[in-house]
């Protein structure tokens, strides 16, 4: 298939165009790098003897993204590109509104108008909110605390109405837990523009160097070390989640899929694994718990697995000693260009 990848310079998209490229389908993205580095592109360049089709443009820019459908016959649509940062949402959540929603809206806009009705979206986990039941099922309650949670829960709602109104349209929703890892060849990986926001390349930040330690906020939750659980998946297996789902879009339907382990580990445990990969101390500090932040979150992955054969194979060592491969070649992320 020709998919159009919008966001697919970013953390998940790139190792996500990897693996459409591996499974034979032809990936064409667009993205303003509001969250990616442009060296991405020849760093995956690298990996196959060509640089990415690539647009830089905006999806809140319909005619745009139209006359890319239109140009490179586009069949379906992965959907990644948005903002994510759960803090940032709080202070500044109409540009999260504008763009997650807003955005999205425009796009979908667009692949009415130019018949195109498959679409996968990057949902989050996040739509569970404080969950009730553990290891979390698709069928769950949403809810959410965070702005940034909003967008995605209003973007699911706006996704389930589309399809009522016209259920010709093919709709995956993927809720993704705590993507990590990076690709094994150290090429491409996380690069957070500013402070990270995630644990791990918080970790990886001070294991190569970058930050004097980590903060630890809270150990006093009800886990078996008081530091929060969450279900950390390798970003190659998530980006192989959506080459699988693509096989939903066969049929029209909208359903939702979790993209986890199925199992929870803790931030001591995180930290300990990644001392293991890469042989350095990781010092950190424990602070008081953030507003919102909950004790346990971990996926029941078994749907997905049922309706597209995938699931989650790579486990927490290979995820840490992917993110120092990269991170201990890329001190300074995409800024490093020793590597170009």
């Amino acid at each position: 298939m020709k998919i159009l990848v919008t966001g697919g310079a970013g953390y998940i998209g790139s190792h996500t165009w990897i693996a459409l490229r591996e499974a034979g389908h032809t990936p064409v993205i667009v993205d303003n790098f509001a969250n990616a580095s442009p060296r991405v592109l020849s760093r995956l360049g690298q990996l196959f003897q060509t640089e990415p089709v690539c647009i830089a443009g905006d999806i809140r820019n319909a005619t745009l993204i139209e006359r890319v459908i239109e140009d490179h016959g586009c069949e379906a649509v992965i959907h990644f590109a948005g903002y994510k940062a759960v803090g940032e949402s709080m202070a500044e959540p109409l540009k999260y509104f504008e763009v997650n929603v807003g955005g999205t809206e425009r796009l979908l806009t667009a692949m009415a108008n130019t018949g195109v009705r498959k679409l996968i979206f990057s949902s989050s986990a996040t739509v569970y909110g404080d969950p009730e039941i553990l290891p979390i099922p698709e069928d769950h309650p949403l809810s959410t605390a965070s702005v940034y949670g909003q967008t995605k829960l209003i973007v699911e709602d706006m996704l389930r109405a589309l399809h009522a109104s016209d259920p010709q349209w093919a709709i995956a929703i993927l809720r993704y837990f705590n993507p990590v890892g990076a690709h094994p060849s150290g090429l491409i990986g996380e690069d957070p523009a500013d402070t990270p926001n995630n644990l791990m390349p918080f970790i990886a930040q001070v294991a190569v160097g970058r930050r004097p330690h980590l903060n630890v906020f809270g150990n006093d939750y009800p886990t078996p070390d008081g530091t929060g659980v969450r279900d950390y998946i390798h970003v190659c297996d998530l980006a192989e989640g959506h080459v699988a789902a693509l096989s939903l879009l066969d049929e029209p339907q909208c359903t939702a899929l979790n993209l986890g382990t199925g199992k929870g580990h803790s931030v001591l445990e995180m930290v300990e694994a990644f001392e293991r990969a890469s042989g350095r101390h990781v010092p950190y500090r424990i602070t008081d718990r953030r507003p919102g932040d909950i004790a346990s979150c971990y996926a029941d992955p078994s749907r997905a697995e049922a309706l597209t054969g995938w699931r989650a194979e790579r486990g927490l060592d290979e995820m840490c000693a992917d993110v120092w491969r990269w991170q201990s070649q890329n001190p300074l992320g995409y800024l490093d260009v020793a590597a170009e």
